[in-house]
């Protein structure tokens, strides 16, 4: 399965998503830090990839959603964004809405 494959797999089984670096517990920079503090404040199940323990997700999901910087966060498959329009998102109630529209029940996430 290439690198590609192995994305839409993981979008496919993971309604919210976010790739980050580090975990939600531990993450490793203060953007990661900030959109996972958005997520928990939320309250909705959420799943997660540590790009530090996958370089050839990290290489190619930069190319598969023509997004340079993560964290990434997707909901129902679809790049919502990064840190900057999550926490964006949040102060105006826009993601709290997003993901209430969303089946996350069926995540394995945080």
């Amino acid at each position: 399965m290439d690198v590609i494959e192995r994305i839409k797999e993981q979008l496919d089984n993971n309604p919210v998503l976010v790739y980050m670096k580090g975990t939600p517990d531990f993450p490793q920079c203060g953007f990661s830090g900030q959109t996972v503090a958005a997520l928990k404040a939320i309250g909705r199940p959420f799943a997660y990839i540590d790009i530090f323990e996958d370089p050839e997700i990290r290489e190619g999901l930069k190319k598969y959603s023509n997004w340079p910087t993560f964290p990434q966060l997707y909901v129902d498959g679809e790049l919502i964004g990064g840190c900057d329009i999550v926490v964006e998102m949040y102060h105006s109630g826009e993601l709290q809405k997003l993901l209430s529209e969303t089946d996350a029940s069926n995540d394995d996430g945080e």
